[in-house]
């Protein structure tokens, strides 16, 4: 992915289908999946906050000193959404291959989108 100059950011949205459930229920999981995700980026951590819903599910972020990480699962489906917001040149390819890696994705759909480009110019 290449960072677009006359953008202030860049927003990666990940589409995450098939993946087993047990790994989408727990949020210390998924934490740790985000946060290795962000190490991998090559971001700085600021903080992170994970919570799981009841029945099922859970959502959380990391807030990295370039944006942020978060995190949306839906167990019953295998499905987790992920976003990846910078406004810093980080290594996307690299955060991406370990999250469909860890979360053991069987597809994935993803798409950036450049942020803040009528304030460039």
């Amino acid at each position: 992915m290449k960072n677009d100059p006359s953008a202030l950011g860049r927003h990666l949205i990940l589409e995450l289908y098939d993946c087993p459930a047990e790994l989408l229920r727990e949020p210390a999981q998924s934490e740790e999946f985000l946060l290795t995700a962000a190490a991998r980026l090559r971001a700085t951590v600021v903080t992170s906050h994970f919570h799981a819903f009841s029945p099922y599910g859970v959502s959380g972020v990391v807030i990295i000193q370039e944006s942020h990480l978060t995190v949306h699962t839906w167990p019953e489906h295998g499905y987790a959404a992920v976003d990846i917001f910078t406004c810093g040149d980080l290594d996307l390819e690299a955060g991406i291959a370990y999250l469909q890696t860890a979360y053991q994705a069987g597809r994935c759909w993803q798409r950036e989108l450049p942020r803040g480009m009528a304030l460039v110019g």
